[in-house]
């Protein structure tokens, strides 16, 4: 009784599902050249679109490394102030805005200091001899922002830190 009735069997459906010949007939398998064309196009979209926000996420997790190397300055300097008699901050090389060195060191608290991880430059500089005061900042990456740590601690600002008096703001 089964066999009298029209249509597929299961094994002829997984015959021609497999693209089995089957009274001659030829099934065709496979993508034609348009629809590979057609996918290759979407994933290299697809590529392009996450090489571009992964750059800009790059970009962020550089700025956020900045403002944490200055923290991390930040408490160094006053780890230093702190353990030295009379008080002072860690006499820096002379003039405004030298940038920090590869060697450079804050006594046994941050050896050595940080370097930028991209191409910029952190620059620091002291309030003089007896050192009262210090200032170490940044130019962030995505931004016209800098970083600045000093005495009263880091902060962002747009103030070009140009004297050590608009850097102690």
């Amino acid at each position: 009784m089964l066999s009298n009735k029209k249509g597929f069997t299961p094994l002829e459906f997984f015959k021609s599902f497999l693209g089995v010949k089957q009274n001659n007939q030829k099934i065709q398998t496979g993508f034609t050249l348009i629809e590979l064309l057609v996918v290759i196009a979407i994933i290299g979209l697809l590529a392009t679109i996450v090489l571009v926000s992964l750059n800009s996420a790059r970009i962020k997790a550089r700025d956020a490394r900045r403002q944490s190397d200055m923290h991390q300055i930040a408490l160094a300097m006053e780890m230093y102030y702190d353990s030295v008699s009379p008080s002072s901050y860690k006499d820096l090389p002379n003039g405004y805005a030298t940038a920090i060195p590869s060697a450079s060191s804050i006594s046994t608290y941050m050896n050595p200091v940080p370097l930028d991880p991209g191409n910029r430059t952190y620059y620091w500089s002291d309030g003089g001899s007896p050192t009262t005061s210090y200032c170490a900042w940044v130019l962030l990456e995505n931004s016209t922002n800098y970083v600045l740590s000093n005495r009263n601690g880091t902060k962002v600002t747009s103030t070009v830190p140009s004297t050590l008096a608009t850097c102690n703001q």
